[in-house]
């Protein structure tokens, strides 16, 4: 089916079924609707080529994806992406893949916008005092920040988990249940994330005159041999902890595999909580100690920045709120008990 058969068959011209399809507002609702069902229906696909030169725009999003030899196998990267492309796929629009190593990050965001070939992008892997985000906005495509950047202004448009709340929720109920020496797997020390998470840790320890114990505490890559290396490291030191938080149920894996080779019974011996992305290949509850988590989903969080990114990118009414704090369920389980004595 290409545009003329499709022309023919509704009785419409071709230029109102290429508004139709593309959300021109001087199409009515009706024939909006009729001509999409039409499409969908006969399998009729816009070229992209005329599209492009009709409408000035290349209908694609544009990404960078961090090569290196930590990211290779990032699991939450790919969870998030799955998301990402959901909401593509629902707006019939592609991805634009640039690999740039970390170094060369911002030159590829650049190169990306240059080349014409995206309508907007999104940043990932957010810093503290994340150079980009003012190089973003001195850009002239949409984009959205997956995340927030400590230390400047927040004039740029977000999508975030209340990171420094999750854990500030986590550490606080492991301390209503009696424990002090609380230790944290944590993501990469320079993560937005990661800072976070550490702020809410050491704020709900502060509240009952306690400190976050540098030698109970690992930065790393969120992989399993990570957290199995950093839980070791800690259960071999002194004054054993008697809980930990995880930044991953990936590090998490890694964490009771530790714990298991000394025999600690989880919930028991010591408590764990982690934070759950959802990843669909690592649940909390089929651990053969449930995980109690703080959860949100990393594919939700996926498919709302491309709803609103592609939003901005059509501006679309009513327009997507600017910037979004998603708050963060805590779930009990099994792997959570009293301190023990």
């Amino acid at each position: 089916m290409n545009l003329k058969e499709l022309s023919k068959m509704l009785g419409l011209s071709q230029t109102t079924i290429s508004r139709a399809l593309n959300g021109y507002p001087e199409v009515n609702e009706e024939t909006r609707l009729r001509v999409q069902k039409a499409a969908k229906e006969t399998g009729y696909r816009p070229n992209r080529a005329a599209q492009r030169l009709a409408t000035g725009k290349a209908g694609s999003i544009g990404l960078i994806m961090p090569i290196s030899p930590d990211h290779s196998s990032d699991m939450h990267f790919a969870e998030f992406q799955s998301g990402l492309a959901e909401a593509s796929i629902a707006q019939d629009f592609h991805f634009v893949i640039m690999p740039s190593k970390a170094e060369d990050e911002e030159q590829a965001i650049r190169w990306l916008v240059a080349s014409g070939s995206v309508d907007g992008y999104y940043l990932a892997y957010v810093r503290e005092k994340d150079p980009r985000i003012a190089m973003a906005k001195s850009l002239s495509l949409p984009f959205i920040v997956h995340g927030r950047s400590f230390g400047i202004d927040l004039d740029y448009p977000f999508l975030d988990v209340d990171n420094e709340g999750a854990f500030f929720d986590a550490t606080r109920f492991l301390l209503q249940l009696g424990h002090k020496r609380i230790a944290l797997l944590n993501g990469q020390a320079d993560l937005d994330f990661a800072h976070r998470r550490r702020l809410g840790t050491e704020k709900a320890l502060a509240e009952k005159g306690l400190l976050l114990d540098p030698r109970h505490t690992r930065h790393s890559f969120m992989g399993d041999e990570q957290g199995y290396r950093g839980m070791k490291e800690i259960l071999a030191g002194p004054e054993r902890p008697t809980a930990v938080l995880c930044a991953s149920t990936v590090l998490a894996l890694g964490a009771v595999r530790a714990m298991n080779e000394l025999d600690l019974k989880l919930g028991v011996d010591i408590s764990l909580i982690a934070h759950d992305d959802e990843l669909p290949l690592l649940k909390p509850e089929n651990f053969s100690t449930p995980l109690t988590t703080t959860r949100s989903s990393l594919r939700a969080a996926g498919k709302r920045i491309g709803e609103r990114l592609i939003a901005m990118i059509n501006q679309s009414e009513p327009a997507p709120p600017d910037q979004e704090l998603w708050k963060v369920e805590l779930v009990v389980r099994a792997s959570t008990g009293p301190a023990p004595a």
